[in-house]
């Protein structure tokens, strides 16, 4: 299996991750349906491997019966080993807030905290029919969990949407923005 393979493969969880990802999605799904405008509310974000890809030119002989052999460019892309890593923060409306990762930094709770402060500064001027009242979703790698954001995050009356553990379902950047 390689390693590409490895999200869609289920974990196996506990009784008590289960009993967690059943309650979590319930209270998603009562959520929904008690209040319309919920997921219009909600800002979704996640991070991602962007590769580049270089278009090369490969020549290409062709041999016509009434033409003598004729060379031809034919443009074919191969991926790079360059990478970088994309934050992508969308709503029900599109994308509302994009940020590459510098080369060599790491995604921490520290940056992590400052991506979302330019995060809220937009979605105030991109979404204001939700800019005193949106949610944030993200997924619950370290950094997104850790304290100092949790801290920030109600500093400044944000509210979270509970993300059921190993939901890969529930991550818009691999599967919906970026489908191939």
């Amino acid at each position: 299996m390689r390693k590409l393979c490895a999200k869609i493969v289920s974990k196996n969880l506990t009784s008590e991750q289960k009993d967690n990802r059943k309650d979590m999605c319930l209270y998603l799904l009562d959520r929904t349906q008690s209040d319309r405008n919920f997921l219009k509310n909600v800002i979704t974000g996640d991070e991602t491997w962007i590769f580049v890809y270089v278009l090369k030119k490969k020549d290409k002989v062709r041999n016509d019966t009434h033409l003598h052999h004729h060379v031809r460019k034919k443009a074919i892309m191969s991926k790079s080993k360059i990478k970088s890593m994309l934050i992508c923060f969308s709503d029900s409306q599109g994308i509302v807030h994009t940020e590459f990762v510098p080369q060599g930094q790491t995604v921490n709770q520290f940056y992590y905290r400052e991506i979302l402060e330019r995060l809220r500064k937009r979605a105030v001027r991109v979404q204001p029919s939700i800019a005193n009242n949106w949610m944030l979703h993200h997924d619950n790698a370290f950094c997104h969990m850790a304290i100092s954001v949790i801290e920030f995050l109600a500093k400044k009356s944000i509210h979270l949407v509970p993300q059921p553990p190993y939901s890969p379902d529930l991550s818009p950047c691999n599967f919906f923005c970026f489908q191939n």
